[in-house]
């Protein structure tokens, strides 16, 4: 059964190399990269992958079925650029795919990087993905962000994790909280969904209880309480550019 990876990027120069080493047992790479001006292009083709540029950005829900439209295995697997397959899922993979009894849909447990270490708790353990499907099976929701793999029936979960370096530094997490606040804003006031200056403080103050105390983030020390705030200061944005975007400026 042959084995596509697909990947979206955009100046992913710094995590595109070792994303495409660890997926170098696939049949077929595609990369579907979006204006980088770094040399994400460069690097994934010189890695042996088949890059697709485009200049528009529709959101990554339908920027992931662009490139899901490239891939011709048998099976898929959805990768983001700052994830790695380690050796053990990578024989998980192979073993499953080629089994005739095999799902149409594998779930995988990830392990997230914040900032110097593996969160273990916080809610972002074990954090299952569907991200392995069989080719025509499944198709990514039309979300800007925050999107869903749809498909039919039930996942079967994998055992070994996907190593997801989402937060290298603090920087990142800056860069991020940004990037993703303005895009879910965005997408929340095209459902029709409403906000305010009170509302933002308290979506903020109960995503900081929610992650350090329910999901027992204190468990993961001075990273937890870390993240505890990054996560209060995401929501925190989120809800207040949503309440900016209902003004009559829309700004």
């Amino acid at each position: 059964m042959r084995l596509s990876v697909i990947v979206i990027t955009r100046n992913e120069q710094a995590n595109i190399v070792d994303c495409l080493r660890s997926v170098d047992f696939a049949d077929e790479i595609i990369v579907v990269d979006n204006a980088s001006s770094d040399d994400t292009v460069e690097l994934a083709r010189h890695a042996g992958a088949h890059v697709h540029q485009t200049q528009d950005w529709p959101g990554f829900g339908p920027q992931k079925n662009r490139a899901l439209a490239f891939a011709t295995g048998d099976w898929v697997l959805s990768m983001d650029a700052d994830e790695r397959v380690t050796p053990e899922l990578r024989k998980e993979i192979l073993e499953v795919i080629s089994s005739e009894k095999a799902p149409d849909c594998f779930s995988i447990p990830r392990l997230s990087w914040f900032c110097g270490r593996f969160v273990r708790h916080s809610g972002w353990r074990p954090d299952y993905v569907d991200r392995l499907f069989k080719a025509g099976t499944a198709q990514f929701s039309p979300d800007l962000v925050h999107e869903k793999l749809l498909h039919a029936g039930r996942a079967r979960v994998l055992e070994n994790s996907l190593l997801h370096y989402s937060h290298r530094n603090f920087s990142d997490v800056l860069t991020k909280i940004d990037r993703y606040s303005t895009a879910s804003a965005q997408q929340a006031l095209a459902r029709g969904k409403r906000s305010s200056v009170l509302g933002a403080v308290g979506h903020g103050f109960w995503a900081f209880v929610r992650t350090y105390v329910f999901k027992a983030g204190f468990l993961d020390g001075e990273h937890g309480l870390a993240l505890a705030i990054a996560n209060a200061e995401g929501s925190y944005y989120r809800h207040i550019k949503l309440w900016r975007l209902q003004q009559p400026d829309g700004k």
